[in-house]
């Protein structure tokens, strides 16, 4: 028996993977090691990951100035509790987001992924009406959208198969179309206006598990026009769309209206240590301060600003800021531009969109997404034989390399794309 098989059997019987369906998926792949673009198999095979590890791995794995910051900082200090402590990678980090940002004295909540960013958020925007004794509950958020799978991120998700058998405990959420509409927007409006509306909720510009839904920032900055004139939280949920996804370093700095809560993760600290952030502006922050210790803000994790993920964060920071990376980023953005016109008419049926570094399809051309459409698995095993590692959403198929892809290995993903379509 190959080794391989020996680490799949003993993970078989050890392990339960995430949003994996034992009895109908694929064996996972046995990853020993992992360099720039590619991951290394326990057979000897390397395989191209095309979706960046899900959407964090921004600069290529195990990079050595990422690597050289964890091993330092772990020699000097690993953990410590942040309730009633600091320490300086955290600190310089939060400085870092500030500035990213063009926050001048907008405070950061550190946590550990992406969900736990946005329950943050959530209770935030809910507990400082409470704190300012306002009634405001309701919460807005999009169609299509997804914030990930704890309670609160789920209840502002869109209901689906990611959250079906929890739908009944779920908090009620009112949802607002990606494109434009007048009703949807005379609705939203007169919501606004009746002064119950806590907060709205939004992936800014491209929504990812989704369905890889990209939409007009006019339509998104219509409503945080009408949120910001009464009062309504906004909240940003830049996990997958940070630290230059879509193009520029964040979404919401390009925004007229600049959201009151930013949710951050994922490349965060480019794919290699779990960190979250979320960053609230000074005038939500303010309503948190009081001689009443009730209107303390009681939230925490175990890991919150972990000194090695900071430091990781920061290391990351810099490559991120680091004008080679905007133009590897503008680089891909280029060929990805080439690849769908090369496509011709075919490019219009399957939908073929692109936003800084996302390439996005829908191979079956349906107007309906459908993450369970078993077309999904066909492709991801086609793309796997030619050394590619892409996880399609049912029938929409996304690639989002790593910033450090040469344009040999893009063409390579092109091409076995191509080959499938």
């Amino acid at each position: 028996m190959q080794l391989s098989s020996l680490l799949l059997r003993r993970d078989a019987d050890a392990i339960w993977h995430p949003f994996t369906q034992v009895g109908r998926s694929m064996a996972p792949l046995p990853v020993v090691s992992a360099k720039g673009a590619y991951l290394h198999l326990e057979d000897g095979r390397k395989i191209l990951d095309g979706i960046s590890s899900w959407w964090c791995n921004l600069h290529g794995h195990s990079h050595h100035e990422i690597v050289s910051a964890i091993s330092k900082q772990a020699g000097t200090l690993d953990h410590v509790l942040f309730g009633g402590c600091t320490h300086p990678p955290a600190v310089e980090l939060a400085e870092k987001i500030q500035l990213g940002l063009g926050i001048k004295c907008g405070k950061v909540f550190y946590s550990d992924n992406g969900s736990t960013a946005v329950e943050v958020a959530l209770k935030i925007a809910l507990q400082r009406w409470k704190n300012r004794g306002d009634t405001r509950i309701k919460i807005f958020a999009l169609e299509n959208a997804y914030h990930g799978d704890t309670f609160g991120a789920m209840a502002v998700g869109a209901r689906g198969v990611f959250s079906a058998p929890f739908h009944d405990l779920l908090f009620a959420v009112e949802r607002l179309p990606v494109h434009r509409d007048e009703r949807a927007l005379d609705g939203y409006l007169r919501a606004c206006k009746s002064g119950t509306v806590a907060a709205f909720i939004f992936e800014p510009l491209v929504q990812g598990a989704g369905g890889f839904v990209m939409y007009p920032q006019s339509v998104l900055e219509e409503y945080l026009k009408i949120s910001r004139q009464y009062g309504v939280i906004t909240i940003a949920d830049e996990v997958m769309t940070g630290f230059g996804r879509t193009g520029t370093l964040f979404v919401s700095s390009c925004l007229a209206t600049f959201p009151d809560l930013i949710c951050l993760s994922k490349g965060l600290t480019g794919g290699s240590l779990p960190l979250a952030a979320t960053v609230c502006r000074e005038e939500i922050f303010q309503d948190f301060i009081s001689t009443d210790h009730s209107k303390t803000f009681f939230h925490g994790h175990t890991y919150t600003a972990n000194p090695i993920a900071c430091a990781a964060a920061l290391a990351s920071w810099n490559l991120s800021t680091n004008p080679a990376c905007s133009e590897a980023r503008e680089r891909i953005q280029s060929r990805h531009r080439s690849f769908v016109q090369s496509l011709g008419e075919k490019a219009e049926e399957m939908q073929a969109r692109v936003a800084g570094t996302i390439l996005a399809l829908n191979i079956r051309n349906q107007t309906e997404y459908d993450y369970k459409d078993p077309i999904g698995e066909k492709v991801a095993q086609h793309c796997l034989s030619r050394g590619v590692l892409l996880r399609p959403l049912g029938d929409v198929l996304y690639f989002m390399p790593p910033y450090c892809v040469t344009d040999e290995e893009l063409t390579l993903v092109y091409s076995v794309v191509r080959e499938f379509i």
